[in-house]
């Protein structure tokens, strides 16, 4: 039972609202009501200056005048084109030979969500596709196109080859006779440079996602996440979530996969594979012996990204803010908050955490509210890609942080979900959740119709 008196006080200390009515509270969870910080999702680093279109460009509000003056210089680095060697702009040059993308802004536009390229959209940009192939149980690049296909190339460099998506189509009935459609993905790859492609080969579809409140995710302590894990699911609710281990052990946070252990591990991954760029976490080309064309190709030196251009961009994708709730009070998102918790989404989209130790000063003791555990969960044969990574088998995902989403629309002009885009809304997203969420997803199905709208508008105001 909820202390009225004491949930009052602290949503009065926080200068929020209650929407309910005080003589019932007694009887509500604090699913039901405006919880203390909430509407500042990311602390003291949430945006409260710069909504609709720029939700996502500014930085934490209370970085210092100094970790200001770094990440618009970051910001500039981000959104700047690189070009291929020889070039007279030598502090960006580089680029491939092989690649996806010229910058970091052209798959995070306006650090937002990409979405699925249209048919007509050669190079892909904003989705690529991982390859794999497996030998005795054992899953490891393919030797010859390595493992991410790069549909972009140098002047004289074959690019490795063509994705191509074809979409179907599935119709379903919700219980009350709404009917509703979910887009399915095949993906392959056509006009292959390099050899012919085995039918055995392995792929998985990644999409870039929007780059909001990275730091704060980085900060959260590796206790707070064996505190949510439970890979055994000795509390027998079907959640079995686990931490994911990478790189000698350290605890993957980001990625589709959570592939990747902090900001600068994720952005020097970025900059080699999407953009065949070097630095001295990733010092290595991606091309592959039989790739002779690219291995001779001219190079933009020993680390083509500079330490300081690495650090910039690192810290400008630490930096990013995360944008104020909108409507936390609204009565309808009040309810759609409680009956998000009531299906069980909040399981593995764990509302909130307090942030531990950063390198961003400002970032630290921050009490946040990502709605994600960032572990590792079994979302079913619907969602499953065909490679395993690290801990993750196919079937398993990262939570993915849903802070922001509500925003996407505004910001970038669409609402395309999941890892590879293929939900055209939340809605979509929530139907094609499987594996432990499959029971949540029932209980959504099984809402009245102005229910899940209320669900879906809570999740609309993250």
């Amino acid at each position: 039972m909820v202390d009225r008196t004491f949930l009052l006080l602290l949503a009065t200390a926080a200068g929020l609202s209650c929407s309910c009515d005080l003589s019932e509270l007694d009887s509500l969870s604090l699913a039901h009501v405006v919880e203390p910080g909430e509407r500042l999702p990311g602390g003291e680093t949430t945006n409260t200056r710069l909504l609709g279109v720029n939700s996502f460009l500014r930085p934490a509000d209370n970085l210092s005048v100094e970790n200001q003056t770094a990440f618009y210089g970051g910001n500039g680095f981000f959104n700047q084109a690189w070009v291929v060697s020889p070039s007279s702009t030598t502090s960006r040059d580089g680029l491939g030979p092989l690649f996806n993308a010229r910058s970091c802004s052209s798959c995070h536009f306006k650090d937002g969500k990409a979405a699925p390229p249209g048919p007509n959209d050669l190079p892909f940009e904003g989705l690529l596709l991982r390859l794999a192939v497996e030998n005795e149980g054992v899953f490891s690049p393919h030797p010859v196109y390595g493992g991410q296909l790069q549909d972009a190339a140098s002047e004289g460099v074959p690019v490795e080859g063509v994705p191509v998506i074809s979409w179907s189509e599935e119709a379903g009935v919700y219980p009350d006779g709404t009917a509703y459609s979910l887009l399915k993905p095949e993906y392959s790859i056509e006009s292959a440079q390099y050899g012919p492609l085995e039918d055995t080969l392995l792929l998985s579809p990644r999409i870039a996602p929007h780059m909001i409140g990275l730091g704060l995710l980085e900060a959260i302590p590796e206790g707070r996440l064996q505190e949510l894990e439970d890979p055994m699911d000795l509390d027998g609710d079907g959640i079995s979530g686990k931490i994911q281990r990478v790189h000698g052990g350290q605890v993957g946070r980001f990625g589709w996969k959570a592939d990747e252990p902090t900001v600068d591990a994720q952005v020097a991954a970025a900059f080699v594979g999407d953009m065949g760029l070097t630095s001295e976490l990733q010092p290595e080309d991606t091309c592959t012996p039989t790739q002779v064309a690219c291995l001779n190709a001219p190079d933009g030196g020993e680390f083509e990204v500079t330490p300081k251009i690495f650090q910039r961009t690192v810290h400008y994708s630490r930096a990013i803010a995360v944008p104020v709730r909108r409507n936390v009070d609204d009565p309808t998102v009040l309810e759609g908050k409680g009956l998000f918790r009531a299906v069980g989404c909040d399981s593995c989209h764990t509302p909130s955490h307090i942030t531990g130790e950063s390198v961003l000063e400002e970032l630290e003791n921050q009490l946040i509210w990502p709605y994600t555990d960032l572990l590792l969960h079994d979302m079913g044969d619907g969602l499953a890609d065909q490679i395993p990574i690290g801990l993750a088998s196919p079937r398993e995902w990262r939570t993915p942080p849903l802070w922001g989403l509500g925003l996407m629309k505004q910001v970038v002009g669409h609402t395309r979900y999941l890892h590879d885009g293929r939900a055209r809304s939340l809605e979509e997203a929530i139907l094609w959740h499987g594996g432990e969420a499959a029971e949540s997803r029932n209980a959504f199905k099984s809402l009245t119709k102005n229910e899940r709208d209320a669900l879906l508008a809570f999740v609309g105001d993250l």
